[in-house]
């Protein structure tokens, strides 16, 4: 891989897999809305585009040649075709961000689990696409259309929930922040589990993939699951303090834990993990990092 293209990647492991590729010598480009700094300077190449209009996508991407393109910013499928649509004949690999959202609720969810040949799916806009349920059906639909329409060799990541001190949802720092000041904190049920994934990891494999050209769904995840309850004793050890918590069949959104899932929810990595890469556990990882937003709070 000489040349990529990342739609998005100024933001969380968006923003480490550039710097990876940039680190291995692949010239960059990276294409955004332009609303977002980055620190790559004239490290990358830039290109202003809205994924949402495809006038702006012709204008932006027209004409240049890459390698592979990484897709990290797709919330529909007609967003995917769009690009497809203009950069077909101007790439050799295409690597698509997904989730785990694409499986049914359960625990350590193989790649199997969803086949995007499968099932049907409607060309929609992202606003037709709304809560959890919607950014499920639209990952989905993207993959389906990719599997159905690419022209070029498909890498498709599935991840969980991505971790790292770089998040910018503050999604676990909110958990933590909460306990420290004593405020309710709302799940489904406790012993529910979740799967995560650090932001370092995600990229890893996101650049890896593209550049062996490993083609398929691959999920990256860390090894194991913790459940909420795991999660909040962690947090409660750590900071001495006692989690006031509720656990209701329709959690208030002003106290919703930001990781509320009506039911288990974690993949399986062995698929990665038997090429030989490592993802770590999920011990090792969110204990220093609650130690991390409980000592760093602001």
């Amino acid at each position: 891989m000489k040349t990529a293209l990342v739609l998005g990647g100024t933001m969380f492991f968006g923003k480490r897999l550039v710097q990876l590729l940039i680190d291995r010598g692949v010239e960059v480009t990276i294409a955004t809305r332009g609303t977002t700094s980055d620190p790559f300077g004239d490290t990358v190449k830039r290109i202003n585009l809205d994924r949402t209009k495809k006038e702006s996508i012709v204008k932006g991407l027209s004409g240049l040649q890459w390698d592979v393109v990484y897709d990290q910013t797709a919330y529909s499928p007609i967003e995917v075709k769009d690009v497809l649509d203009v950069v077909q004949d101007q790439m050799k690999h295409y690597v698509f961000t997904s989730t785990m959202a694409v499986y049914d609720f359960g625990l350590q969810k193989k790649e199997t689990d969803f086949i995007p040949g499968d099932t049907e799916y409607e060309l929609k806009a992202r606003n037709e696409y709304v809560g959890l349920s919607g950014y499920q059906e639209a990952k989905r639909a993207c993959e389906q259309y990719l599997e159905k329409f690419s022209p070029v060799p498909v890498s498709v990541v599935r991840f969980p929930l991505v971790i790292g001190e770089d998040d910018y949802t503050n999604r676990l720092k909110i958990i933590v922040d909460r306990v420290m000041n004593e405020e309710p904190i709302s799940v489904f049920e406790l012993d529910l589990g979740l799967g995560f994934v650090t932001s370092e990891k995600a990229a890893e494999l996101l650049f890896w993939l593209g550049n062996t050209k490993k083609t398929g769904a691959w999920n990256g995840a860390l090894d194991g699951y913790w459940t909420h309850r795991q999660l909040i004793e962690e947090i409660e050890d750590i900071t001495g303090k006692k989690a006031i918590i509720k656990e209701e069949s329709q959690p208030e959104p002003e106290t919703i834990s930001p990781y509320a899932m009506p039911k288990d929810w974690s993949v399986d990595a062995s698929k990665a993990k038997a090429e030989g890469f490592e993802f770590g556990t999920v011990e090792d990882v969110l204990r220093p990092l609650i130690q991390y937003y409980a000592h760093t709070r602001q």
